[in-house]
């Protein structure tokens, strides 16, 4: 069955074979932190490409949520405080995580076993808090999942 299709504010890629979905209010390094884990992810010979930046359309298609972008910001990620970029894009993906970046000094140092996030139309994804720090964001979201 497929649903109708939702636009959020958020940013998805695909790192390995898998779909993540960045959440959280505007400013929140939504985008800084997904950036970071395509190039990190390519650092490490990870196939990575971008979905959607700002906004991402989801659609559910039987138990899965598929993203994919509005055509008029395609291929296109903006990098706070640097501008517009073009990266490698791919047309859709499966999501299978939520990812929350989150302040490093305010955040609860053990969040919640097995959280979930409800994401569109009845689906909810297992919810990861990453806080923002230096360092290695793809890492720290392969550690908690295991292989992408």
């Amino acid at each position: 069955m497929t649903g109708a299709e939702t636009n959020l504010h958020a940013t998805a890629i695909v790192a390995g074979r898998t779909g993540l979905l960045f959440v959280g209010p505007s400013g929140s390094g939504k985008s800084s932190t997904a950036f970071a884990c395509l190039a990190e992810g390519r650092s490490l010979g990870l196939y990575t490409a971008l979905v959607a930046d700002d906004q991402v359309l989801v659609r559910r298609h039987a138990d899965r949520l598929v993203a994919r972008a509005p055509a008029s910001i395609a291929g296109k990620m903006e990098l706070r405080g640097s501008g517009i970029v073009s990266v490698d894009t791919i047309d859709a993906a499966v999501l299978r995580f939520v990812i929350m970046p989150v302040d490093a000094d305010s955040c609860e140092r053990l969040p919640e076993d097995d959280e979930r996030m409800m994401v569109h139309d009845g689906v909810s994804l297992p919810l990861l808090r990453i806080p923002l720090q230096p360092g290695n964001p793809l890492a720290r979201i392969q550690a908690l999942v295991g292989d992408l």
